[in-house]
């Protein structure tokens, strides 16, 4: 007889249950899963999947009075009042009422915010993300990467009947069968800006077998809607409201300029018409959408440390299980080689390559399929 996922998740934690007994003594179901529970499955507010299209327009006042000045507790960055009344985290003037703005490459969007550094703006993703159920597995002020933990969406599972009722008894038992993490680079831009974009990576468990007992876990596609509902609550976060921070995503700017791919006797480079300072943020962005990840980056030298990421190995160092019996020693091992993409400015353009540990263009085969994934990425 065939198994559905509902049978196949209960069994397991049937199980697991069982085979834990002995250790939690006369502790509950709920203590002996406390310290692994993911707070993201169980918040009642989700973030939507889909940012509505029909947003009336926020109200935007042009003209900028200097209002008074707002501190909040705890000595963090000062807030202003705007002459729409939120105690915003970015510094308002006239082309921004809001003291911020999105801007969009394709379909991936970035927050601006006007007159902060990342150091002003990264207690306040600390406190987003730990707010949402999440905790973070990387958080390196000094490098501007921040990374959550995979965490499951408890809004995707079926609120039917029976989950209503007679469920609710066993309700750990059930599972969407996804899990999602969430990766922020926060970049200083130019005139005292700073850029935040929220990268989704995915995880789907499916059925395997002819009788549907057996399940792996493959990657899904990255969902734009997810990031862009999420920089939403990051702006509501820093002072907006929920209608003021959608019409902003609605209202976002482009900020997209060709790429050209130069083949030359040294090795494959790419050629952006743009300022550094923007293609620094283009090409961080781009990575986050191949299948590289960005271990570390060093601004002042323009360099991007990344690797192969093989989120079905990171996924198995989340969870109760993972940490029971992940290896992260041999883990990092299996890992690949690392990649350093420089981004080097050449006046009024920029030139992008893979280079080697002597700052050469590395002509191996693996770094250009790095610089064609790039090109196909930043076109």
């Amino acid at each position: 007889m065939k198994r559905s996922a509902f049978s196949l998740h209960a069994t397991r934690m049937a199980v697991l249950a069982l085979a834990f007994g002995s250790l939690a003594g006369c502790e509950s179901l709920n203590d002996m899963f406390a310290s692994d529970r993911v707070n993201y499955k169980d918040t009642p507010t989700a973030p939507p999947l889909n940012v509505p299209q029909d947003l009336s327009s926020a109200p935007n006042d042009q003209k900028y009075v200097a209002p008074p000045p707002t501190v909040t507790l705890g000595g963090a960055a000062q807030r202003t009042v705007t002459p729409a009344g939120n105690a915003t985290l970015g510094v308002p003037d006239a082309q921004d009422p809001f003291g911020m703005h999105v801007e969009r490459d394709g379909d991936r969007r970035w927050l601006v915010v006007d007159g902060r550094s990342p150091d002003d703006v990264w207690p306040q993703l600390q406190e987003f993300w730990t707010e949402n159920g999440f905790t973070l597995t990387t958080d390196s002020p000094s490098t501007g990467i921040m990374t959550t933990d995979w965490a499951e969406n408890r809004a995707n599972i079926p609120d039917d009947w029976f989950r209503r009722t007679i469920g609710r008894v066993i309700d750990f038992a059930y599972s969407s069968g996804t899990r999602d993490r969430f990766r922020v680079l926060v970049s200083r831009g130019p005139d005292g800006q700073t850029d935040i974009s929220v990268t989704h990576n995915a995880m789907e468990e499916v059925l395997t077998g002819q009788d549907k007992t057996g399940s792996k876990w493959v990657e899904r596609p990255r969902d734009p809607a997810l990031e862009a509902a999420f920089l939403a609550k990051i702006m509501q976060k820093f002072g907006l409201t929920d209608a003021q921070s959608k019409q902003l995503l609605t209202d976002a700017r482009p900020s997209t300029a060709g790429v050209k791919i130069a083949a030359g006797p040294d090795g494959t480079t790419l050629d952006l018409p743009e300022a550094f300072d923007t293609a620094w943020l283009r090409v961080g962005l781009a990575l986050d959408r191949t299948n590289f990840t960005v271990d570390n980056r060093d601004r002042e030298k323009g360099l991007y440390f990344v690797r192969y990421a093989d989120s079905m190995q990171e996924l198995k160092g989340d969870g109760l299980l993972g940490k029971l019996f992940y290896n992260p020693k041999k883990a990092s091992k299996d890992q690949g080689p690392e990649y350093v993409v420089a981004v080097r400015s050449t006046g009024n353009s920029t030139q992008v390559a893979v280079v080697d540990q002597t700052g050469r263009i590395d002509t191996s085969s693996d770094a250009q399929r790095i610089v064609s994934a790039l090109h196909a990425q930043l076109n």
